[in-house]
């Protein structure tokens, strides 16, 4: 996978996501549970994650869910990608063309004052 879609708890130095679901589902010990709210408490974007995977009232049905979000968020990254290397092709486009325009042009400016001597 390109490196530009990474996965996004895989970056930073958060909670794995297996450990979130871990801590939502109260299958950790104490010890892994105090870091885990711990780091929730200073770590808005896995608290925010936490928030969110709790409003999920089917907790079996979490990790599709994640798949899913994941899989849409790789689509939508994709599509910006694709746009802007369409932007990006036009924008060369449009350069080249003026470039060969401005060369024509000079050659036909010097070779009209040049035949006219």
């Amino acid at each position: 996978m390109n490196d530009n879609f990474r996965d996004i708890f895989v970056e930073t130095n958060c909670i794995p996501q297996q450990e979130l679901l871990d801590y939502l589902q109260d299958n950790l010990g104490p010890d892994d549970r105090r870091r885990v709210e711990t780091h929730l408490a200073d770590c808005e974007f896995c608290s925010d994650a936490l928030e969110g995977l709790s409003a999920i009232t089917e907790k079996e049905k979490i990790p599709g869910v994640i798949r899913q979000m994941k899989w849409n968020v790789l689509q939508n990254l994709r599509r910006k990608n694709r746009k802007k290397r369409k932007l990006e092709f036009y924008t060369s486009l449009v350069v080249i063309t003026l470039v060969i325009l401005f060369v024509a042009l000079a050659c036909f400016w010097i070779y009209h004052f040049v035949s006219k001597r």
